[in-house]
């Protein structure tokens, strides 16, 4: 096992403490059934979606955009891999691009791979290259969501200017892991996010697992002609 092969096992497994630690971490049988039915909130109010948090908005378009979308995703989810893959580029074209609504990613990892995922797409040098890694990994998933994700994971990090070191000291800051699973441990216990992809358009929770463009119209559209 390489140094880095090293570094990111312990990062996925001795670091679980942490997630644990701030309430973050909720087992996959608690995400399922019932569960869903007894934690789901339908709406939110919007200063308290909006509250600023410890990390930095993942935001494209205006701040000032009539409709803004909050997503929670986890790195390692296959249908929020598909989400921003099919359905994101097509809503980025129609209605980000053109300055019609505010679209904020926020994460909400899953499981330690995830974390470390988003991790590292924090560890880029801005927002918007976060954001750009971010794509990168959801379309390339399927290669770097397996038993050994190092190599794959570093290769990417690398195309994205990422050195073997700062990959390796990304994975080991504890404060910014802290800091993930502090917003997650908020979007479950107040938002009642308790899946992936969740999403919140002007604070309502879009009540839906067809996240097609054309799902999102139906939305969206209303929303944008009314006064």
């Amino acid at each position: 096992m390489s140094n880095s092969d090293h570094r990111l096992s312990k990062t996925l497994f001795d670091r679980r403490s942490v997630l644990v630690g701030t309430g973050a971490t909720v087992g996959v049988t608690a995400l399922s059934g019932t569960a869903w039915a007894q934690t789901r909130v339908d709406e939110v109010a919007i200063d308290k979606l909006m509250a600023p948090g410890d990390l930095p908005e993942l935001s494209q378009g205006p701040d000032d955009a009539k409709v803004t979308i909050v997503e929670y995703a986890s790195m390692t989810c296959p249908a929020c891999a598909r989400f921003h893959q099919i359905t994101y580029p097509k809503l980025k074209e129609k209605y980000i691009e053109t300055g019609k609504i505010r679209f904020i990613m926020r994460e909400f990892p899953l499981n330690n791979l995830a974390a470390a995922a988003s991790m590292l797409a924090r560890c880029a040098d801005t927002p918007a290259k976060s954001i750009g890694l971010i794509d990168v990994l959801f379309e390339k998933q399927a290669d770097w969501a397996v038993r050994n994700p190092v190599p794959p994971l570093l290769k990417i990090a690398k195309q994205a200017g990422f050195t073997e070191k700062t990959f390796n000291s990304c994975l080991e800051n504890n404060e910014l892991l802290g800091k993930i699973a502090k917003g997650r441990d908020k979007a479950d216990k107040e938002f009642g996010v308790d899946a992936t992809p969740s999403f919140f358009i002007n604070g309502k929770r879009m009540r839906t697992r067809n996240y097609t463009i054309e799902a999102f119209d139906k939305i969206l559209e209303p929303l944008l002609k009314s006064s």
